[in-house]
């Protein structure tokens, strides 16, 4: 997995945000009917792109941190990934143009990387 045709996506959103605010104020019948508005969404623009999807991913749950001084709760905005494969950073971008995590539910971004070789091997 770690050639250069390979990025990887993180899906980002605050859980501060106005926008994750207003979606949690939504009334109940209002938010599921989004979300399953949303997850439809995302599935069809899985099956658009699953010839360049190399591990769909998926949400991410609580963090917790492992540093030199043992392990704790963190919180980041890190809710979700996705690797896929494409001929170029930008065209690995583009894929995400539009994508239901900001389009419908309240993300925020969608950072794409490249998955760099292990030096050495």
């Amino acid at each position: 997995m770690s050639t250069n045709d390979t990025y990887l996506a993180v899906f980002l959103a605050s859980k501060t945000s106005p926008k994750v605010k207003a979606w949690e104020a939504l009334p109940e019948s209002e938010r599921q009917a989004k979300q399953q508005q949303g997850i439809a969404a995302w599935h069809a623009w899985a099956d658009r792109h699953k010839g360049a999807i190399v591990e769909m991913g998926g949400p991410l749950g609580k963090t917790r941190k492992v540093d030199s001084q043992g392990i704790g709760e963190i919180s980041n905005s890190l809710t979700a990934f996705t690797v896929v494969r494409a001929d170029s950073h930008e065209a690995a971008a583009k894929m995400f143009e539009g994508h239901p995590h900001f389009a419908i539910f309240p993300g925020e971004s969608i950072e794409i990387m490249p998955i760099l070789p292990i030096p050495g091997r």
